[in-house]
């Protein structure tokens, strides 16, 4: 049986989210309506070169803390800059403290977040799969992460911010007027897509954040 395509890896070495087996079988229920098959794994052994060289995208689902081994880094990077895909989903902004090559990849890092409460997603590029299904306000309940920069100012390659959080309406927020939660970059031939959102189980069975995470599935593996 060939290894599947979209890699799924939800290791954890801090803060483990409730929400990361809803989230694993929306991911893999989506992957198969793209026509790819999902492994699901908390194994850092799969980060070689000769497994990730079958990969259409890796998924970081909610990953904290540092989740892979030094040789597994060197191999991920090397899949990225060679035309890899990444999907960092939620607490993935929190994984890999020590590693400077994830923090360009993402262009900023987490820096904590206020209670669970609804607020409103604001939507600014309906040219993109992943936000293409979504109203311009779009109405939501998460952690709303706070960052410790503006992604769009980590240099090299332009990250495009898709949506962003109107801080508004809701309480905690540290960036004011400009607070991206959804972007995307390219990294030499490779892709990397970021959404802060997806803190809850019932999110994984939402038909808006579905469309979402299948946009920028479907984005990743153009």
């Amino acid at each position: 049986m060939p290894t599947a395509d979209v890699l799924i890896y939800t290791r954890t070495a801090g803060y483990r989210h409730d929400s990361i087996p809803a989230g694993a079988a929306a991911l893999t229920e989506l992957a198969a309506e793209l026509g790819r098959a999902a492994e699901v794994t908390e194994e850092p052994g799969v980060f070689t070169a000769e497994r990730l060289a079958g990969c259409a995208v890796v998924v970081l689902l909610s990953t904290t803390g540092t989740v892979l081994t030094s040789e597994g880094r060197a191999a991920f990077e090397e899949y990225l800059r060679g035309g890899g895909a990444l999907l960092a989903v939620h607490a993935a902004a929190n994984a890999e403290p020590d590693w400077p090559f994830y923090g360009e990849l993402l262009g900023t890092r987490f820096d904590g977040h206020p209670e669970i409460q609804p607020g409103v997603v604001l939507v600014d590029a309906h040219d993109h799969p992943a936000t293409a299904p979504l109203p311009d306000r779009w109405a939501w309940t998460d952690e709303w992460y706070n960052f410790t920069s503006d992604p769009r100012g980590s240099g090299g390659t332009p990250v495009r911010v898709l949506a962003r959080a109107d801080e508004s309406t809701y309480r905690g927020g540290t960036h004011g007027d400009d607070h991206p939660l959804v972007w995307c970059r390219e990294v030499d031939r490779g892709r990397v897509f970021f959404t802060a959102l997806g803190h809850a189980s019932e999110a994984y069975r939402d038909t808006a954040f579905r469309a979402h995470l299948s946009g920028a599935l479907a984005w990743l593996t153009a």
